[in-house]
């Protein structure tokens, strides 16, 4: 069918807009609460002695979320497709709602076992599940509402509200720490947040139900024009694979990886390499996430000016070219001394077998051993191979004779102890405001690298693909981006880092995604003013 969608009343869409973006701020805070408190999270579900190990298998567990996320897609794709946009975004918040309040509920490891993680992950396939509906829906709800000429902005507030999902996590994270002791934080006040959720729960379901259908899908449905099967569609519909494989590659996995490294990189790198105080890491992340939203609503006024391609290419060039140095700017800032004793007495280790696996809760050799805890600890170090082990702090030799390799809190204590007299300092940072300042400034130039090419997505993805299948074709390569290029990206960015010894690394995986992703979306997507679906795809 021809979309001829006409201008909403500013009451209607200010309803459409107001209640889908509730929606979704709510079911992201759900989503990214755990990735909050993934500190707490490691050592209450996942204890295994090893820090390294225990962080990595929370973010794996948090990445199986993600997983889900593209048969969610399909199912509540299908769903969306057949029976209506608004029912299927009231499913997907009700289950998103009821499995994080379940994680908050669940006995730690220490009392339950194994029986701890395996219930977190079930219940986090619930939250992938769900969320891989929730965007899909809202998504193309707004743009069914909206005027070509007002949709990218129109859709921005969807994209803008997956921010406020993590600005509301840290608050009530932030808010729950400071009305509690740091005792009965870490006891039970951690379990707070996902409770909230139930309310968060009750206020969306409210918004949602005041909302009508779709006027695109009730026209499709009283002309007898919806999919019979919108998944087979997907892929056998006329130049649909070449619309999906843009708008994976080209659009959803780079635009994801700016805003997971952004968000979640931003702030482990300031609590774990930097050894920012934690609380103040959370602020400030939360101070440059409320600054940049407005990224999102800007860069998706002005697609609708000068086409969705602009932004989006234009913004994968500049985050090539400007994330290391944020970065960088980020983390002189933060720990200028950190970064300075690196820089004057930088940490090398000399040795043979130095394999590290990130995996074992003990290292088979006494050179990854010593890996390990520098990894631990926070300490970039480079590896040379030699006959012998030995560790050096600029020019000065650390001795190894009496270093404790039986036991490793012993030999955590003492690695600490040995580069502290070498000039390191382990206490948790709290910069001034100056450099408070350029923190925040360093971060919100990466929100607004995401802005760029966030902002414009939903009404680009909603305007390639025809209605019938509208809500299948741009969830599923959507939901496969965001699942596994950006669902995995903490994993594998902390990896490569444990390997490395290089807190900055881990910045090559999205650098390498975002290059890829420039090309396609160079090559594939179109320019100019988009009317009807299919004119964003070559």
């Amino acid at each position: 069918m021809s979309e001829t969608t006409a201008e909403p009343s500013a009451s209607d869409i200010r309803l459409v807009i107001a209640a889908s973006s509730a929606g979704t701020v709510f079911e992201w805070y759900d989503f990214f609460i755990y990735g909050t408190l993934g500190s707490i999270l490691s050592k209450a579900f996942f204890p295994t002695g090893n820090a390294t190990m225990e962080m990595l298998l929370f973010w794996l567990v948090f990445a199986v979320g993600f997983g889900f996320r593209p048969l969610g897609a399909v199912l509540f794709g299908f769903l969306g497709d057949r029976l209506g946009r608004k029912y299927t975004f009231l499913v997907t918040v009700l289950l998103m709602g009821i499995a994080t309040a379940g994680v908050g509920l669940i006995p730690s490891a220490a009392t339950i076992g194994m029986a701890a993680p395996v219930l977190v992950i079930l219940l986090r396939i619930m939250q992938g599940l769900a969320l891989g509906g929730e965007y899909g829906g809202a998504a193309v709800y707004v743009a069914e509402h909206s005027a070509p000429g007002r949709r990218g902005y129109f859709t921005s507030y969807i994209q803008a509200s997956v921010m406020g999902g993590f600005v509301l996590s840290l608050l009530v994270v932030l808010s729950c720490k400071g009305l509690m002791s740091e005792e009965t934080w870490k006891d039970w006040g951690w379990r707070v947040p996902f409770i909230v959720s139930l309310a968060l729960l009750g206020v969306s379901l409210w918004m949602r139900l005041k909302l009508s259908e779709s006027p695109v899908f009730k026209a499709m449905k009283e002309q007898g024009e919806l999919a019979g099967n919108p998944f087979v569609e997907s892929l056998t519909y006329p130049g649909n694979k070449r619309r999906l494989f843009i708008a994976l590659f080209g659009v959803a996995a780079g635009l994801t990886v700016i805003w997971y490294t952004a968000m979640f990189t931003g702030l482990s790198f300031l609590k774990s390499a930097m050894r920012v105080e934690d609380t103040t890491a959370e602020i400030l992340v939360g101070i440059a996430c409320v600054i940049g939203m407005p990224f999102n609503l800007l860069f998706g006024h002005i697609s609708d000016k000068v086409g969705r391609k602009k932004p989006i290419v234009l913004g994968y060039i500049a985050t090539l070219a400007l994330l290391f140095p944020a970065f960088w700017l980020v983390g002189g800032a933060a720990n200028p001394a950190l970064a300075d004793m690196a820089r004057r007495a930088p940490v090398v280790v000399t040795g043979p077998d130095c394999a590290y696996s990130a995996f074992a809760t003990e290292q088979a050799t006494n050179c990854g051993k010593l890996l390990s805890d520098l990894t631990g600890s926070g300490v970039p170090y480079r590896l040379h191979q030699g006959a012998d082990l030995s560790l050096k702090a600029g020019d000065t030799a650390l001795p190894l004779d009496a270093y404790p390799w039986a036991d490793k809190k012993a030999r955590a204590t003492q690695l600490q102890s040995m580069l502290t007299t070498a000039g390191y300092d382990f206490t948790k940072v709290v910069p001034d405001f100056g450099r408070a300042a350029v923190v925040v400034l360093g971060l919100v130039l990466l929100m607004a690298l995401s802005g760029a090419t966030y902002g414009p997505v939903a009404a680009l993805l909603a305007e390639m693909f025809p209605p019938r299948i509208r809500y299948s074709s741009m969830s599923i390569p959507y939901h496969i981006g965001t699942g596994y290029f950006g669902g995995f990206l903490p994993f594998i960015s902390s990896l490569i880092v444990a390997k490395t010894g290089d807190p900055y690394a881990g910045l090559w995986y999205t650098w390498i995604v975002v290059l890829v992703a420039f090309g396609v979306a160079a090559w594939g997507l179109k320019g100019g003013m988009p009317k009807e679906y299919g004119d964003n795809a070559a």
